[in-house]
C-alpha cells in the first residue's frame, strides 16, 4: 500500500491562471461536475430531475447552457453517468442532450444505456454509436478505455447501503486523466468501507489522483478517511452529494467543517497534477 505522506493543498483560486498541468473543475448540483484541461472537458452526472427533497438540483440556466453548447459548456468530449438514480441520471435529457451536442460520447452503466434505449426513438439509433455501455459489476477487474484526450478507469464499488440495501446499482467509480495530465476520481455514491478497496490495491495504487470526488459521507466514517487517506493514492479531495441545507456554513455539522465540500452550484477550483 502507498501512504500518502504529505498533503498538500493544490487547490488554488478560480482566477489564477492555468498552467499546463493544471485543470479546473466546476460544481453543478448534487455529483454533477464538470472537469477541463486545455481544450479537452468532460462532465460527470449532470443532468437529472430529482432532489428527493434534500439535494440541490442544476440551475435552469445552467441546464440550458450545458443543453446549447453555450461557454463554458461548449466543445463536452464526454459525459459520465456513476449510476441509474434520479438524483444523478435523467434517460430523457442525456438522449436530448446527446442529439443536441453531436460530439459528445457518452460512458455509464448498461442499466442506465437501457434506460437510455427505453426514451430513444428509432431515428436517435446514430446515438449509441457515441454511447459505451460499461456492464460491470462488483468484484469485475476494472477496465480501460484510451481515447485520443482521455485515459479512463472504471470500476464498481457498491452503492451505499451495502450490503443490505441497493446492491442491484451498477455504481461506477471513474478515474479519468485528461490529455495525459490530471486525473480526476468521480466516485458515483460509493459505500465507505475498506473491504471493496483492499481487495485490489494494486489497481488503487497504480494511478496517482490528482483531485478525488467522494460523496461526502466519506468524511463521516473511519473506514471512508482511511480510504481517501491511505488506500486510494489521491492528492485532494472535495466532498459531493452534499445535503442542500449545508450551502449554509452554521447547518454544516463540527466533524465535516473542517474538510472541503461543495455547496454552491457554480462554484470552481483549480488543480494541478
Amino acid at each position: 500500500m502507498i501512504r500518502i505522506i504529505s498533503c498538500v493543498l493544490l487547490l488554488v483560486g478560480a482566477s489564477a491562471a492555468l498552467g499546463q498541468d493544471e485543470s479546473r473543475i466546476q460544481y453543478l448540483a448534487n455529483e454533477g461536475v464538470m472537469v477541463s484541461h486545455a481544450e479537452t472537458s468532460i462532465l460527470f452526472d449532470p443532468l437529472f430531475n430529482n432532489s428527493y427533497g434534500q439535494y440541490q438540483l442544476v440551475p435552469d440556466a445552467m441546464r440550458e447552457a450545458i443543453m446549447t453548447g453555450t461557454p463554458p459548456y461548449d466543445g463536452i468530449d464526454a459525459v459520465f453517468i456513476s449510476h441509474y438514480h434520479d438524483d444523478h441520471f435523467s434517460a430523457v435529457d442525456v438522449l436530448q442532450l446527446l442529439k443536441a451536442q453531436t460530439g459528445i460520447h457518452l460512458y455509464a452503466p448498461t442499466q442506465a444505456v437501457v434506460a437510455l434505449r427505453e426514451v430513444a426513438g428509432d431515428s436517435d439509433e446514430d446515438v449509441f454509436e457515441r454511447v459505451t455501455g460499461l456492464d460491470l459489476e462488483y468484484g469485475d477487474a476494472p477496465v480501460e478505455i484510451i481515447t485520443k484526450q482521455l485515459t479512463i478507469d472504471a470500476v464498481v464499488i457498491p452503492h451505499s447501503g451495502w450490503p443490505t440495501a441497493r446492491t442491484d446499482v451498477q455504481n461506477i467509480v471513474f478515474r479519468v486523466t485528461l490529455d495525459d495530465s490530471s486525473t480526476v476520481m468521480h466516485m458515483g455514491d460509493a459505500d465507505p468501507r475498506i473491504v471493496h478497496f483492499a481487495a485490489d490495491e494494486e489497481y488503487w495504487e497504480d494511478k496517482r489522483v490528482d483531485l478525488a470526488l467522494p460523496p461526502y459521507w466519506f468524511f463521516g466514517t473511519s473506514d471512508g478517511r482511511e480510504i481517501l487517506e491511505e488506500r486510494i493514492n489521491i492528492r485532494h479531495s472535495i466532498g459531493i452529494h452534499v445535503p442542500d441545507k449545508y450551502a449554509n456554513p452554521d447547518n454544516v455539522p463540527a466533524e465535516l467543517a473542517r474538510y472541503e465540500i461543495f455547496t454552491r452550484p457554480g462554484e470552481g477550483r483549480r488543480f494541478r497534477r
